[in-house]
């Protein structure tokens, strides 16, 4: 045996064991939380459809910049929100909608994601003696509308969440959370104007019309300030995301929401291991008897492919998540990579008969097969990233989960074929373990 054929060995050996190392401990979740990341039509999850009231836009921005704005800002509430692999898309003009694989508590999801998230302050009302206004519980009646200041370019603008540089965890000194921010250079300018002539006095801070603190302002402040509501830690995180994520440009107003039974997920997941097993097991019974020995070295070939692909899902379960067509393009793939071992079989199949030995009909016959499975295998990926492409732009994000699935499987199918099922076919002939032609399928 070549020390080459010991090295490439050694390496499949150490990949194979990295593979299992990955999928093994992950037990009965291989389908499922801690392993996989499932899609919605697999996991179960939450199937939310909003309508935006165009009709309350900035009337200087279009309604396709409108809609792709309150995207944009969704999309970063919910990966704060830690939702796996959401899917949020346009749908006619004014509708959105939103899928949350696994996502539980739908209720805190609906509150983030629909509150427009509008930061601004209210002050106290006065009556005409200038004295507080108090409604009849006793409580500081605060104008309904937003307090303005002075800009640096002269203009009188109220004080709202645009102006708002950042907003971060932070806690009292009796460990309650309070939401700390920071406003950029015009918000400070504005918010030292707004405190300065309410010191001594309560100033409302509101989020979407709803007062959520009203704290006594003791001195004048400008860059710098705090949130105090008693929230809980969820609540104070949930309020830091929406004033991070900026107000969203349209109000919307949830017309759909539907739960995903898991049930349906573990019965489609059921279904197709079901049909891969059967078709896999029909499919190695078929290369053993009509490829002989290299069948039974495609067999083991193809096992260590498909350990390679789950352990590519698992450790990349954050960035790719397994859905229906995922499964379907999964099996696809499997598929193709045995396609490339009987390109690989009957082209050496064809040099034996032509009387070539052993140890050349498989060069030669690897050397004749690689353009052949080259050609093909990138007609596939061409057609992946086609599919790929189409279905980020149409919105058809299923079909992207397949050829993402397709594209891996296609490449990774050329990677075994070349050092995984070449270098066990080397060291069988190097080795002289089966020297009779009818091992390979060839008639003596």
């Amino acid at each position: 045996m070549k020390r080459r054929d010991i090295a490439l060995l050694t390496l499949i050996v150490v990949l194979l064991g990295l593979s299992l190392a990955s999928i093994v401990p992950v037990n009965s979740n291989l389908l499922g939380p801690g392993g996989l990341t499932l899609g919605l039509d697999l996991r179960g999850g939450s199937h939310l459809l909003y309508k935006a009231d165009l009709s309350k836009k900035d009337p200087s921005v279009s309604d396709e910049q409108a809609m792709a704005s309150a995207i944009e800002k969704i999309q970063r509430r919910i990966n704060e929100f830690g939702a796996a692999e959401p899917t949020i898309q346009k749908q006619g003009t004014d509708r959105i909608l939103v899928q949350l694989p696994g996502v539980k508590d739908i209720t805190r999801a609906i509150g983030l994601i629909g509150d427009t998230g509008l930061l601004y302050f209210r002050e106290l009302e006065v009556d005409a003696s200038g004295n507080p206004v108090i409604d009849s519980e006793g409580n500081y009646v605060f104008s309904e509308e937003a307090a303005t200041a002075e800009s640096t370019n002269g203009d009188e603008i109220p004080l709202t969440g645009q102006y708002l540089k950042s907003a971060t965890q932070d806690f009292d000194d009796y460990g309650v959370p309070v939401v700390a921010f920071e406003w950029t250079s015009e918000g400070a300018h504005l918010f030292e104007q707004i405190t300065r002539r309410n010191v001594q006095k309560p100033l409302a801070i509101a989020l979407d019309d709803e007062i959520i603190s009203a704290p006594m302002v003791n001195a004048v402040i400008s860059a710098r300030g705090q949130i105090e509501g008693r929230f809980t830690l969820e609540e104070s995180t949930d309020l830091i995301n929406k004033l991070n994520s900026g107000a969203l440009d349209v109000p919307l107003e949830i017309i759909d929401q539907r739960d995903v039974d898991a049930t349906l997920g573990a019965d489609s997941i059921r279904k197709s291991l079901l049909a891969a097993s059967i078709g896999l097991l029909m499919l190695l019974i078929l290369m053993i008897f009509y490829y002989r020995m290299p069948g039974v070295l495609a067999c083991i070939s193809l096992a260590i492919y498909s350990a390679m692909l789950l352990a590519l899902f698992n450790v990349f379960s954050a960035q790719l998540t397994l859905t229906l067509p995922g499964i379907a393009a999964f099996i696809l793939s499997l598929g193709m990579a045995v396609d490339a071992n009987v390109l690989i079989f009957e082209r050496v199949k064809e040099e034996l008969r032509a009387g070539r030995s052993l140890s050349s009909s498989v060069e030669v016959g690897f050397d004749r097969a690689w353009s052949a499975i080259w050609d093909s295998n990138i007609t596939t990926l061409i057609a992946c990233v086609i599919l790929f492409w189409l279905g980020g732009t149409f919105g058809a994000y299923m079909v992207r989960g397949f050829a993402l699935t397709l594209a891996i499987g296609v490449a990774l199918s050329m990677f075994t074929a070349v050092l995984v099922t070449r270098t066990f076919l080397r060291v069988v002939v190097s080795t002289k373990m089966f020297t009779n032609l009818r091992a390979y399928g060839v008639k003596s």
